[in-house]
């Protein structure tokens, strides 16, 4: 097999492929370019996005040119497929924004790989199709019931497929066929639930300009509990810092289960194959906090990460250095007759509401200078403030803040 999808392979980032063999044959000759799309359908891409773009680095890599397609203009009607329902139709200036938002957060992740990838917005050809000519040029070469039998439309025609979605596949198709003409582009990289639009796009190329091209899916990557990875107890793990802390993101990886460490570390990080071996052969809570530093590294930079780290050492085993600690600020007026606890921890930022507070309280998880407070109507005062005017909140096992108070 040709090195470099071994190596997507090895690391497991292979789930189908039109061709295997042929597409093995053909990247042993030389260079193939190929292409990722992601519609800006929000302002953040989550980590269950990159999986194709940490794919995409490894075959820029090895030499091969990669495209990262901006959906700005197929976004405009919404991909079905994973979706039991219609999404949300966004304005054209807020898909235009959310297109430059994505563009600047994958440009900092490809920074290293810049001169091997370029990208494109099929806005640029979608955005102006004359709907007739689209239907007699493209729409021709399709079966409604061959797009029927594909996965993401049978399940969504028991609860309702518009005929806007049921473009989508069209449009996808189109992408891959103009990428190919302007571009030579000749593979298709994409998630596991795009497989039925990669496979019709293929097609559709063969069809019209009697080429050969091939589509490869990676798959849909799930925890060792079966849950789709890249939720946490606060949602999605956005890559925005703005939307996750840099803190936040680290905590995730840390905390994965032991099962998942090596996985994740083939996946997300970009150490050999051999050093993960290492690596998960040892401690597994090192294992674990060395992939959390190696993936934080990546998405938010070396000096985030290591910030992260030390905020988690000052955190869970007082060493390390607690300036680094995901921080709030509060009045110091607020302790002169005490606050209470629900009012400490929702300002905090460790409950949404007091009533959350409440429940963490009840339920035994709420901590100050790992002191439980089991009195939800305890104040706090002065007398829990260290030299520094400061104190540690916890919220159950892995959530901590630090509190200023000024």
């Amino acid at each position: 097999m040709n090195k470099a999808l071994k190596r997507l392979q090895e690391r497991g980032f292979f789930q189908q492929c039109t061709d295997l063999q042929a597409l093995s044959d053909r990247m042993d000759k030389g260079p193939i370019s190929f292409y990722i799309g992601t519609d800006p359908t929000g302002p953040s891409l989550h980590i269950g996005h990159m999986v194709p773009m940490f794919a995409l680095k490894h075959l820029c890599r090895e030499g091969h040119k990669g495209i990262v397609l901006i959906g700005g203009g197929t976004a405009r009607i919404g991909d079905p497929s994973g979706k039991t329902e219609m999404r949300k139709m966004l304005p054209y200036d807020e898909l235009d924004k959310n297109a430059a938002s994505i563009q600047r957060q994958l440009e900092k992740f490809l920074a290293e790989d810049f001169a091997q990838v370029r990208f494109a917005d099929n806005k640029d050809w979608i955005a102006d199709l004359n709907y007739i000519d689209f239907l007699r040029d493209i729409g021709s070469h399709f079966s409604v019931n061959r797009m029927l039998s594909f996965e993401a439309y049978k399940k969504r025609m028991e609860t309702g497929l518009s005929f806007l979605e049921f473009n989508y596949q069209l449009l996808q198709s189109y992408d891959f066929l103009m990428l190919n003409q302007n571009y030579n582009v000749e593979l298709q990289l994409g998630g596991d639930d795009q497989w039925g639009n990669m496979v019709a796009g293929s097609d559709l190329i063969r069809r019209k300009v009697s080429k050969e091209v091939f589509a490869l899916t990676v798959p849909l990557i799930t925890r060792s509990d079966g849950q789709k990875m890249g939720k946490s107890e606060k949602g999605a793990l956005f890559l925005d810092p703005d939307m996750v802390s840099p803190y936040d993101f680290f905590q995730y990886w840390r905390n994965v289960a032991d099962a998942d460490v090596e996985k994740f570390m083939l996946l997300f990080t970009f150490l050999s194959i051999e050093e993960i071996k290492t690596i998960c052969a040892g401690d597994i809570n090192k294992a674990k906090e060395r992939l959390a530093l190696e993936v934080t590294a990546v998405i938010h930079g070396k000096e985030e990460a290591e910030k992260a780290l030390e905020g988690a050492r000052a955190a869970f085993s007082g060493g390390g250095n607690k300036e680094a600690m995901p921080t709030a600020n509060l009045n110091l007026a607020k302790l002169n007759e005490g606050i209470g606890v629900l009012d400490l921890f929702a300002e905090a930022g460790l409950a949404s509401t007091k009533s959350e507070a409440r429940r963490l309280v009840e339920q035994g998880g709420a901590f100050i200078n790992e002191e439980k407070i089991s009195d939800i109507k305890a104040l706090i005062g002065k007398d829990k403030l260290d030299k520094d005017n400061e104190m540690i909140l916890r919220a159950g096992k892995k959530r901590f803040m630090r509190v200023i108070f000024g």
